[in-house]
């Protein structure tokens, strides 16, 4: 088939984009595919309707890949794409729809669910611009159960861009500040402590399955974007040892159904299809659910290969079924 590769942008995550692109290129050549790589410049439009790809490919990665925008833009063009659609784009875009998706997903199939995710205020830059919202960050901690240390993330983006730790109110001014170069939307909400998690998922619907979960540990610190980019920062695990998920291997066990499980009931409350992947941390007793990326990175550090690796599968095989699907 002839694939169109979308890559770079002009997001805060460009970079991880173009190196997500090069290696979706190869391994969709390796699998025997006619690859047009295209950077998404004002060019893009024109090369699309002279290449005629029978499919395209995102490996868009934050604003413009991720939102909505460019796929949007595929289906105005008629042009089938891999993954999710427009509209749901939009909404797995803003972390903060998360409790409501839960929420509505949980009332319209009558049934408690395995996933749950932190308590959190999300609050728009004007609100501290116009309105003195600042005068009021001390009510964080009274607001959010448990207080003290809090997460401070931008609404939108990935990456680990302007994702803080807060241990104390004084903290909280400089914390807000960096979230918002990143996003007009900043989430406060508990900072969970746990076993750091990754579940990337494939298929559609009911057939949809997980891929073993990829259990993240850096050497120190956070999973910082800084980390992500640097080699050996962080080890990447997969599937996730059981030792890290309780004492009893037989617990240990259920306890890794349970996290599968709460990973695709958030896939399917999204309607998200082809492929994803749910970040999430096991606090000792839930699955915390932290966001779903429906573009997941696809280079030598990134967490869908690894799973696709654990689970006996090449990077270059899952890609071909991906968009052999569209043929």
């Amino acid at each position: 088939m002839k694939v169109a590769v979308l890559m770079g942008g002009n997001s805060f995550e460009r970079k991880f984009s173009l190196a997500s692109g090069k290696r979706v290129c190869e391994a969709l050549e390796e699998a025997g595919h006619k690859v047009v790589p295209l950077d998404t410049t004002e060019d893009l439009v024109p090369t699309l309707r002279s290449e005629r790809p029978q499919v395209c490919y995102s490996a868009l990665h934050g604003k413009h890949g991720e939102d909505g925008t460019i796929q949007g833009l595929l289906e105005f063009l008629k042009i089938p794409f891999v993954g999710a659609s427009a509209s749901t784009c939009r909404d797995t875009w803003n972390k903060a729809t998360l409790p409501a998706v839960l929420q509505s997903y949980r009332a319209a199939n009558d049934q408690d669910l395995t996933a749950s995710c932190p308590v959190g205020i999300c609050l728009a830059r004007d609100a501290f611009k116009d309105m003195g919202a600042a005068t009021a960050i001390e009510l964080f901690a009274e607001r959010i159960p448990g207080g003290y240390p809090l997460c401070v993330k931008p609404a939108c983006g990935g990456s680990a861009m302007g994702v803080h730790r807060v241990e104390h109110v004084e903290d909280m001014g400089r914390a807000l500040l960096d979230a918002f170069t990143y996003d007009d939307e900043v989430i406060v909400e508990q900072w969970i402590e746990g076993t750091e998690l990754a579940v990337s998922i494939l298929g559609s619907g009911w057939d949809a399955h997980v891929l073993p979960p990829v259990e993240i540990v850096p050497t120190s610190g956070l999973f910082t974007t800084e980390a992500r980019l640097t080699d050996g920062a962080v080890a990447y695990i997969s599937p996730v040892r059981l030792g890290s998920l309780a004492p009893d291997e037989a617990q240990a066990q259920a306890i890794r159904a349970e996290i599968e499980r709460a990973a695709l009931e958030v896939y399917h409350a999204y309607g998200v299809h082809d492929l994803g992947r749910v970040d999430l941390i096991w606090d000792g007793a839930q699955a915390q659910i932290l966001e779903i990326d429906v573009s997941p990175g696809m280079t030598e550090h990134s967490l869908f290969p690894t799973a696709c690796e654990a689970s006996g599968l090449s990077l270059s095989s899952v890609l071909d079924h991906l968009v052999s699907q569209y043929a």
